[in-house]
């Protein structure tokens, strides 16, 4: 009989992480850094562009030693090759993961199923290109002969997610004169607000939908094309120059009435959530434009390149990923703050929460086994300085542990007075707050009532890291994406997960199925869910009456 493998907490690095937070547990950040000069100097890495200062996090030398120990145990390096040369690691849908294709440079080989991806992939960037160049010419017409000035996006998930955050991220670059919207939400108050203020003649609709079958993106989808037919004296034939369709199904595409040499395709080795830089980002590049897309695609590739190539200890992705995995596994922290100062990242943790927690949001291993450790924890945030004056009194004085990731920029993109400075001071002391605090002690020498003090503490110690960047770039943005894409992966890694499917979501999905009818039916249906589903569905009956 075969052995079975060791699980990740048998491992001899695991117990011996385990061993050194026991050491390291009460040792406070003001000792580390007041015991090394250089602390700042040797837990920082530049790379790409991209400056990560990690020194404030609760490690020592020994414990990156033995993080990168654990990586080397779990094999990761051959696990990051296994993915860039198509396996297929995808295990329980027997896919390659190849999202590291959509940004290759043309001349590059990168193989799934025997057969080089790339060429296909520049096909259809070049499509994309070929078809932005006529919407933002004015080329393309509508129905009645007017130029495009609306483009809604119907997606949901990794459809709407990753396009939307990059449009918000990159307005800076983006064409003033057309309207961009994103519907997503069943709900149909989003497709009511998305296009109430817009004109049927000048607006074209992106559908977003691999299999052209999801629920909530194909009812948003039939409702756009009502709404259009009804602006536009219900002639079918206007469905054509009004919808273009990112997918794969050319039957449904045609049979909605989309002619399919608008249809834009994509593949199986793309995750819905690593879709954002393939033909789902149709959107992005009518936004900012062919040129600004490359470079952002660019910025994808440089930081593809860097965590493929660079060692393990220099590495910003396994760097990224490992400490997650020393706050999450031995610190106990449960979520992660993602805090970019940068208004134009406000859709940036959004975007995140998909990214990480639909990837390593797992309780079994990838030979189907239940995990010996808890796996990824909940991603959060708003942009600096608003959640400040919100939620940051958590951070400092709360009872949980919250590893916060600051992201900020040298460069204002619109300069405006003493604005970035105090934006810069205030991430900067943030994070030296959240790392040092206020002792009982620093806190009477400021004459401070006996009463108050308790309530003025600042236990400190609380980690943190830091990302600049010159400026937020289209090529910056990719690389940030593509910094935590690859983190994902080295924490999924380290786990023994499948980051790759989402079965998690499919029950719900199942089930409001076989509801929709039992709530349309006119006639009392017959329930046989639990007590409480049942007893909800007849009281929503009659209230909808």
């Amino acid at each position: 009989m075969k052995a079975q493998p060791k699980s990740l907490t048998q491992k001899a690095a695991w117990k011996l992480l385990a061993s050194h937070q026991k050491q390291v547990q009460k040792v406070h950040l003001r000792k580390l850094f007041s015991d090394d000069p250089n602390r700042a100097r040797k837990f920082s890495l530049k790379t790409a562009g991209l400056f990560l200062d990690y020194s404030k996090n609760r490690i020592t030398d020994k414990t990156m030693d033995l993080l990168l120990q654990l990586a080397r145990e779990c094999d990761l390096k051959r696990k990051i090759e296994d993915m860039f040369n198509g396996e297929k690691i995808n295990v329980t849908e027997n896919r390659s993961v190849l999202h590291v294709a959509l940004r290759a440079p043309e001349k590059a080989k990168i193989w799934a199923d025997g057969k080089n991806v790339v060429p296909d992939v520049h096909a259809v960037l070049k499509k994309m290109e070929q078809f932005a160049a006529m919407v933002l010419s004015g080329q393309w017409k509508g129905y009645s002969g007017k130029s495009i000035r609306n483009i809604v996006n119907v997606g949901i998930g990794g459809s709407d997610l990753g396009p939307v955050m990059a449009y918000e991220a990159l307005r800076h670059y983006s064409r003033r004169d057309l309207v961009f919207r994103f519907v997503s939400n069943v709900d149909g108050i989003d497709f009511h607000e998305a296009t109430q203020d817009l004109d049927p003649a000048e607006t074209l609709f992106i559908i977003s939908s691999k299999t052209f079958t999801t629920l909530e993106t194909m009812t948003n989808a039939q409702t756009a094309r009502e709404w259009l037919l009804a602006g536009m004296g219900n002639k079918m034939e206007a469905v054509a120059r009004h919808f273009v369709a990112v997918s794969t199904n050319a039957e449904k595409v045609a049979a909605f009435g989309i002619d399919t040499k608008n249809m834009f395709g994509f593949w199986d080795w793309v995750g819905g959530r690593y879709s954002m830089d393939s033909a789902i980002g149709l959107s992005t590049m009518l936004a900012i434009g062919p040129d600004h897309f490359r470079a952002m695609l660019d910025g994808f590739h440089q930081m593809d390149v860097h965590f493929r190539t660079a060692p393990l200890d220099r590495n910003l992705p396994v760097l990224m990923g490992l400490l997650s995995i020393w706050n999450n596994n031995f610190l106990g922290a449960e979520t992660v703050a993602i805090l970019p100062y940068e208004q134009y990242l406000k859709r940036f943790p959004a975007y995140l929460q998909q990214l990480t927690m639909e990837s390593n949001g797992k309780h079994v291993t990838l030979d189907g086994r239940t995990v010996s450790h808890d796996t990824c924890p909940v991603f959060w945030g708003e942009p600096g300085t608003n959640g400040q004056h919100s939620f940051y009194q958590l951070i400092h004085q709360g009872t949980r542990l919250i590893p916060c990731d600051f992201i900020a920029f040298a460069k204002a993109l619109a300069p405006m007075g003493r604005h970035h400075d105090i934006l810069m001071a205030n991430v900067l002391a943030q994070a030296e707050a959240l790392a040092f605090g206020k002792t009982a002690d620093e806190v009477k020498a400021e004459g401070t009532a006996p009463e108050l003090v308790p309530h003025r503490v600042f236990e400190g110690n609380r980690p943190s890291n830091i990302l600049l960047a010159d400026q937020l770039t289209p090529s910056v943005l990719g690389k940030l994406v593509a910094l935590y894409e690859h983190s994902v992966f080295t924490q999924g890694a380290i786990w023994n997960v499948d980051s790759f499917d989402q079965w998690g979501v499919e029950l719900g999905k199942v089930l409001a199925q076989r509801i929709i009818p039992e709530l349309e039916n006119s006639q009392e249906p017959r329930l046989k869910h639990d007590s409480s589903t049942n007893q909800l569905i007849r009281i929503y009956r009659k209230m909808k009456k």
